[in-house]
């Protein structure tokens, strides 16, 4: 597969959720019910909360199998990418085709923007963990935060991840998104931890703007602010920290490095030690197909806390 039609199963991910996630993009490059301020992929460019034409499904296993087959087994196989997942008609079929292929955990990556839908709730029942947003605790900020598609209300939403929850066997790990001078107040948490003491998530995680974001005024919280914040959710609750595994071998990496680290910068940016942990390459040969790949203008790079992070340029 090219360069210029990244695979859509991608890395592994250097996560700081999932340890070595797998992943699956599903989804059209920014499509999405959401426009959040925060989002590391940049503004929305289809806005919707219609079911979207991803790709095939059984391509996707295809792929799947044959990177499964090649090993070392991920922590994870995790259903996320540069979209939201639930838009995909057949997600639930997805899900259940990844389970006879192997034993590793399925993880689905979701703003949980449309989980007050039936259809939605039930394609989901299949997967080992999800692990929805809950980015505000009232109307007003989810508004301003998440820009979200006028079909969906800060009620509807709320409803559904209780809803969800309600009826979910597997386990939910609640992500929240703490940005400054936005929800990392007392008063702006509480109202978010009273929402999520009735979702009752195995855990609740705290993350923050550390990569670059769509929008300037989404400004990192700070390490001392997010370890005040976890008292307002009590036991089970963390902050995010940043990956701090050894690389592990990657199959593909080393023969083609190029095409594989624009295949996850397609999805996230990364720092150079990020790419490295992830696919499993040393960071002299990252550092030598970032500079082949800048020379071609096929990488954007942006400071953020002073680290440098490289993206795709072009063709998602």
């Amino acid at each position: 597969m090219s360069a210029a039609t990244p695979p859509r199963v991608y890395g592994p991910v250097p996560s700081r959720r999932l340890g070595r996630s797998l992943g699956i993009d599903l989804i059209p490059f920014k499509t999405c019910t959401y426009d959040c301020i925060y989002c590391q992929l940049g503004r929305t460019t289809t806005k919707t909360t219609a079911p979207a034409a991803g790709v095939s499904c059984a391509g996707v296993l295809a792929e799947l199998g044959e990177r499964l087959a090649q090993g070392p087994a991920p922590d994870y196989i995790g259903v996320a990418g540069s979209g939201e997942p639930t838009l995909h008609p057949e997600l639930g079929g997805l899900i259940d085709g990844i389970k006879s292929l192997t034993a590793v955990p399925v993880a689905v990556l979701t703003n949980g923007s449309l989980l007050w839908q039936p259809g939605v709730r039930a394609a989901l029942a299949a997967a080992d963990l999800v692990l929805p947003s809950l980015d505000a605790g009232d109307a007003a900020t989810f508004t301003r935060v998440n820009r979200p598609h006028p079909d969906i209300t800060f009620a509807r939403m709320v409803e559904g991840l209780i809803d969800f929850a309600g009826a979910y066997r597997g386990e939910i790990w609640l992500e929240v998104f703490v940005l400054r001078g936005i929800t990392d107040s007392e008063a702006a948490m509480a109202r978010i931890a009273a929402i999520a003491a009735r979702v009752r998530p195995v855990r609740v995680q705290l993350n923050t703007a550390t990569r670059p974001t769509a929008e300037r005024g989404a400004r990192r919280a700070s390490a001392a602010t997010l370890a005040r914040l976890c008292a307002q959710f009590g036991g089970g609750c963390e902050v995010i920290a940043e990956f701090r595994g050894e690389p592990a071998p990657s199959p593909g990496g080393d023969a083609d490095p190029e095409g594989a680290i624009l295949a996850l910068l397609a999805r996230r940016p990364c720092t150079v030690a990020g790419i490295a942990a992830g696919l499993g390459l040393r960071p002299n040969a990252v550092v030598k197909a970032l500079a082949g790949l800048g020379a071609r203008g096929a990488l954007r790079s942006t400071r953020r806390a002073g680290a440098v992070y490289y993206g795709r340029v072009g063709n998602r």
